[in-house]
């Protein structure tokens, strides 16, 4: 479903009770983030929180805003996040036609899929305001620190919008900027991030580069800049297809680049890639410990421009569960097609809440073949951000990969750690604190899986105990003659 603005989907929350007004004033320093962070660990993460009285801002704040896996769905116009994930596959994998009827029944998917991709409108509702030259500032805005220990306050649900200057090919990412006055930022991206990639190709010209930080609009809108999408592929273009409608973008005011058109806020400015970069952070991040100061460079800002009464949307990180991880969760289910595409044995794949996105992932696969588990998990750390994987755990097909318990289990029961557990040398997650070097560490692996005798074990593999069904259904159809109240589900 497409929202015209964010008004529209907080109107939808507020009917279903997701949402609480708070009219008490709160401070963006520290206040905020404690109250979130009560919230979003609660069941099923809590409401979305919209204060509307901050302290040192006209403009409300709201928060937590796809923090639970309901508002999340609601954002991608689903019920379940595999809904999406089949969309995908049929995308990918499309039944070929067999006769004239079945042809016509594409037609519409077909034409369906041409009015995806971005527009530029000529105006938009973004520009309502336009704050140019001493005018800009953004201590206007209400934006928060989050932690005790972080340098400053730190924009954190901004989508950053950047272009290749050769190929003109659109980037939509998500840094977190650090405002450090009125007029200037820092520009957080890694070196694996396209928007810095971007930059190293303007700094060969030697020149400016545009960049434009839109907040709010349709809420589907932060998804898509944290997608891992492969090379060369227009993030707005899978908010498109997300949102069954285009993306309709309006050229800024004073840079030559596009921002959604829907926003509440657009931030306009510029890096210059010949001045130094200057120490940003530190910053508490979504592992849950401070990521550290380094060098950063700075983004200046020409315009502000935003709606007439704006709503500041933000969002904080930390120690999981938080709204990052139904974020990450939406990608794990919606992903899981494209990833079969390259590692067909694979079954399922979940990455934990504890993991924090990068620290765990398990895998079930149809294991055919000696070592296919090790040649599984080579897999994973050659797949784009699931390189970063630090503790990759394989078990068979049947283990519900879902069920951290069962997974535990299966890798205590089945893990010889002299033979099944491996280390790979490489790039690691640049938050990894434990590394020694920051970016490079090792990895491991942990094949939990049923061993074949070619992988050093010559004796016979037990069975696993498994209740025959007969027996089972007997149970169950007996079960009030019991006396033992109402029916307890089958173990596993």
């Amino acid at each position: 479903m497409a929202y015209d603005n964010l008004s529209d989907f907080l109107n939808e929350l507020q009917d279903d009770g997701e949402l609480v007004r708070i009219t008490a004033e709160v401070d963006p320093v520290l206040e905020i983030t404690e109250i979130t962070d009560r919230v979003s660990k609660s069941t099923d993460g809590g409401p979305a929180l919209f204060f509307e009285n901050v302290k040192g801002s006209a403009m409300p704040v709201v928060i937590n805003l796809l923090g639970s896996y309901k508002r999340m769905c609601r954002a991608l116009g689903v019920k379940s996040f595999e809904e999406v994930a089949d969309r995908i596959a049929g995308l990918i994998k499309p039944q070929v036609p067999e006769g004239w009827i079945e042809k016509l029944k594409l037609v519409p998917q077909l034409a369906q899929l041409a009015k995806l991709p971005p527009r530029i409108v000529r105006t938009g509702a973004c520009q309502q305001v336009i704050k140019l030259g001493r005018d800009v500032d953004l201590t206007e805005l209400p934006v928060l620190q989050c932690w005790p220990q972080d340098a400053g306050r730190f924009i954190t649900f901004g989508q950053v919008f950047t272009k290749d200057p050769a190929s003109g090919e659109r980037n939509v990412g998500m840094y977190r900027l650090q405002v450090k006055d009125k007029n200037t930022c820092f520009m957080h991206w890694h070196l694996h991030h396209d928007g810095c990639h971007n930059f190293m190709e303007y700094k060969k010209l030697g020149t400016q580069m545009p960049i434009a930080v839109s907040l709010g609009g349709d809420p589907v809108f932060p998804y898509m800049a944290t997608a891992p999408l492969p090379p060369h592929t227009d993030e707005c273009l899978l908010g498109g297809f997300l949102r069954g409608a285009p993306v309709d973008l309006v050229k800024c005011r004073t840079i030559d680049i596009e921002a959604p058109a829907s926003a509440e806020i657009v931030i306009e400015g510029y890096v210059d890639t010949t001045e130094p970069w200057q120490t940003e952070g530190p910053f508490g991040d979504h592992t849950g410990f401070y990521s550290l100061s380094d060098q950063f460079p700075l983004y200046h800002v020409t315009a502000i421009t935003h709606r007439a009464n704006p709503i500041y949307p933000t969002t904080i990180v930390g120690k999981p569960p938080m709204e990052d991880f139904w974020m990450g969760k939406a990608t794990e289910r919606i992903f899981l097609p494209l990833i079969k595409m390259f590692v067909p044995e694979l079954v399922d794949y979940n990455l934990p809440r504890a993991g924090a996105f990068h620290n765990l992932c398990f895998v079930s696969i149809r294991k055919t073949y000696p070592q296919q588990a090790r040649k599984v998990m080579n897999a994973i750390w050659s797949m784009g951000q699931m390189m970063f994987s630090k503790i990759v755990v394989v078990v068979d097909a049947h283990v519900d990969v879902q069920d951290e318990e069962k997974v535990w289990f299966h890798v205590g029961a089945n893990v010889h750690p002299g033979r099944d557990v491996v280390f790979n040398a490489g790039p690691t997650d640049i938050l990894d604190h434990a590394a020694p070097v920051c970016g490079v560490g090792h990895k491991m692996g942990i094949d939990a899986t049923r061993k074949f005798p070619e992988e050093g074990h010559p004796r016979p593999w037990p069975d696993e105990m498994v209740m025959s069904k007969d027996v089972k259904d007997l149970v169950t159809g007996r079960w009030a003659q019991y006396g033992l109240g109402s029916v307890l589900p089958e173990t596993w």
